[in-house]
């Protein structure tokens, strides 16, 4: 039975970053998979006309490659989300969630280092309360390289409770995130492809297979 899948990215790449592996095999499993971004370039944030225009290609050729069957994007200040009310904000995310009717959700974690990650974690959660959202079966938390892993609070550390085999489709993961030519660099830089590699690698070793996404299962309605 075909399942309608949300993923919610603070930025252009955490989606792929976060569970890149896990969009294609829904794709390929017949699943529709939407994309929502929460942020967005503007000039008058002090963005200039370039950089705007890469931003868009590089959603597109993102958007191309993955199939998205819709990309939703917010206009929401990057690294500003703080600053936004916090109704505001849920409303806009709600009023996403309640047009596609998602089954299964992907999230930031609460506890990145980037704040935009937190304010979108609380934010889909607010909007995704079984009462608002009786479509939601799943709420399941993703990792972002270089977000995630670079939080130092000892009490809140990323445990993943779900892994899922992305065995075959981590080398198409690796050539989406070849289009965030702004976001990647060379090794040891924590975005590169050597690191997606190794953790998806170490993931994988996790649960007797090649690669893996893991996963901070919320919430699940059987």
């Amino acid at each position: 039975m075909s399942r309608k899948i949300l993923v919610v990215a603070p930025h252009p790449d955490d989606e792929t970053l976060g569970c890149g592996g896990t969009l294609l095999k829904h794709k390929a499993q017949g699943d529709t998979i939407h994309w929502l971004i929460v942020t967005k370039m503007t000039d008058k944030l002090g963005y200039s006309n370039q950089q705007i225009t890469n931003r868009e290609k590089e959603i597109k050729q993102v958007a191309d490659a993955y199939d998205f069957d819709s990309i939703n994007q917010l206009s929401w200040p990057p690294a500003g989300l703080d600053n936004i009310p916090t109704g505001e904000l849920v409303g806009s995310i709600s009023t996403i969630m309640q047009n596609i009717k998602p089954n299964i959700i992907y999230l930031p974690y609460k506890y990145d280092v980037h704040s935009d990650h937190k304010y979108c974690f609380d934010a889909s959660v607010s909007a995704s309360k079984s009462f608002r959202a009786p479509f939601i079966q799943s709420i399941r938390v993703y990792e972002t390289l270089s977000e995630t892993d670079f939080n130092l609070d000892p009490n809140h550390v990323f445990t993943p409770n779900l892994w899922i085999d992305i065995t075959g489709y981590l080398e198409k993961k690796i050539e989406i995130t070849n289009h965030y030519q702004s976001e990647f660099g060379l090794f040891p830089f924590p975005r590169s492809e050597e690191t997606l590699t190794a953790l998806a690698q170490l993931r994988g070793a996790q649960i007797n297979s090649h690669a893996a996404e893991s996963f901070m299962l919320l919430k699940e309605i059987q």
